[in-house]
């Protein structure tokens, strides 16, 4: 199923050994193509070739086993930065941003260079031969392991400057900005089937919902898990191959429990444990969420650094207020974007599939109660919200998304008034406050 190669996909991006186990496999795909090179280059003339190396194989020996040995201690001192690196970044960030880090792809390839060179090196030392009858030296493929040494050294400096930066607050805030970016891009809109001449953004009859609720069979989870990711277009062939209509009882970012509903489907039937395996086959389950259709887990990446930034023990406002801003950045983008409609119909315009997506109102909700409740004291962070909700203002034009942003607003407003003691302070709360009730009034006439 499609649904689970995707699971693998995310799980294999966070691991630490897929891209070195392919480079692995290039060197070793590579030590056997140059050695075969030289072995039909072996009576040829080697004067052309003034830049490869041309020693004994006592020599070519000792300068491949130098270089493997050089790239194994390298790869210890990679390995021994990069847990550091997620060490610190668990501490002062947070256990979850470690998949983040774990999707670097540098560092990945980093590894995986020092890794393949090693290999490499070994291989082509197994292909020397010593003797006086026949001894053979792969002249082009020792260069060509002194020249992978060499572009180890460039990788290893560039690996010191990349962890640097990485670990800087502000690029790990950045990075999970632009993700968070990335997976809104990918959401919104969200099209689960098609619609004829607008069908789809139309609310089916009432009737037949308050029916559904009465009569629809339900289909219960068989394991236990993070919904990570649901496979629309096998439900919406499932529900064609039987007619019917299916309603989503989860969506991706739920903790589900096995025995619980996680479909209701209309009309019931004896439909039986196969389909009912189909089903479940639908949707992925993991130990964690992953931000792959669920927006709410980048959002709350952010949230967490802000929250950790503003505790006792860290008090830093500057943090929060930067996850402020990109939490804005999103936000601001959402608000533009058509929220798909419940209702998904198929080809012929008949309905399928309902399922329910979050709302702008939700992912504001999600984005800003906690820094809210948690930076109550701080009035820079404070005002950075009610700027921040300014600035999305502007880009609402919703009923409902204008709504929750005065909301939001008045609770960031009345928590000022409880824990803000300078007057100058309420007045500086003030002006993008009346920045919100003068775009949303724009936006309402």
């Amino acid at each position: 199923m499609k649904v689970q190669l995707f699971k693998y996909w995310e799980s294999l991006r966070t691991s630490f050994w897929f891209i070195p186990a392919i480079m692995v496999v290039g060197a070793v795909a590579l030590a056997a193509a140059v050695v075969h090179v030289d072995r039909l280059s072996v009576d040829g003339d080697r004067a052309l070739w003034g830049w490869v190396f041309t020693g004994e194989p006592e020599g070519a020996s000792a300068v491949l086993g130098i270089i493997a040995g050089s790239m194994t201690t390298i790869a210890g001192v990679v390995f021994s930065m990069t847990l550091v690196t997620l060490s610190l970044a668990s501490s002062q960030l947070g256990p979850r941003l470690l998949q983040n880090f774990m999707r670097d792809t540098i560092t990945q390839i980093v590894l995986g260079t020092f890794v393949a060179t090693f290999l490499y090196c070994v291989l082509v030392m197994l292909a020397i031969r010593r003797g006086e009858s026949d001894p053979f030296v792969p002249h082009l493929s020792v260069t060509l392991g002194v020249a992978l040494a060499v572009v180890s050294l460039g990788v290893l400096i560039y690996f010191i400057h990349h962890v640097a930066r990485s670990i800087q607050t502000n690029q790990v805030v950045a990075r999970v900005g632009h993700e968070l970016v990335d997976v809104l891009e990918s959401l919104f809109p969200e099209t689960i089937g098609e619609g004829a001449a607008g069908a789809s953004a139309e609310l089916p009859d009432a009737t037949f919902l308050r029916r559904f609720d009465r009569e629809a069979e339900v289909i219960c989870s068989s394991g236990d898990g993070y919904l990570q990711f649901i496979d629309a277009d096998a439900l919406m062939a499932l529900a064609e191959r039987e007619d019917v209509v299916v309603r989503l009882e989860c969506h991706p970012g739920h903790y589900v429990v096995a025995g619980r509903p996680m479909l209701r489907v209309w009309p019931a039937g004896e439909r039986g444990e196969t389909f009912a395996g189909e089903v479940n086959a639908a949707f992925a389950l993991g130990q964690q969420r992953t931000p792959g259709q669920d927006i709410e887990f980048s959002i709350y990446e952010l949230v967490e650094i802000a929250v950790r930034a503003l505790s006792p023990g860290i008090n830093d406002p500057f943090t929060a207020i930067a996850c402020v801003d990109r939490l804005g950045s999103a936000l601001c983008r959402l608000a533009t974007r058509e929220m798909p409609s419940p209702y998904r119909y198929d080809g012929e315009g008949q309905l399928r599939v309902i399922a329910p997506s979050p709302s702008f109102a939700a992912m504001l909700d999600a984005g800003f109660d906690q820094i809210r409740q948690h930076g109550g004291s701080s009035v820079s962070v404070t005002i950075r919200l009610m700027e921040t909700l300014a600035v999305i203002t502007t880009f609402a034009h919703r009923p409902d998304d204008r709504e929750a942003l005065l909301r939001q607003a008045e609770m960031i407003r009345r928590g000022a008034c409880l824990n803000f003691s300078e007057q100058e302070d309420h007045e500086a709360l003030e002006r993008p406050y009346r920045k919100v009730k003068q775009a949303l009034a724009v936006s309402a006439g």
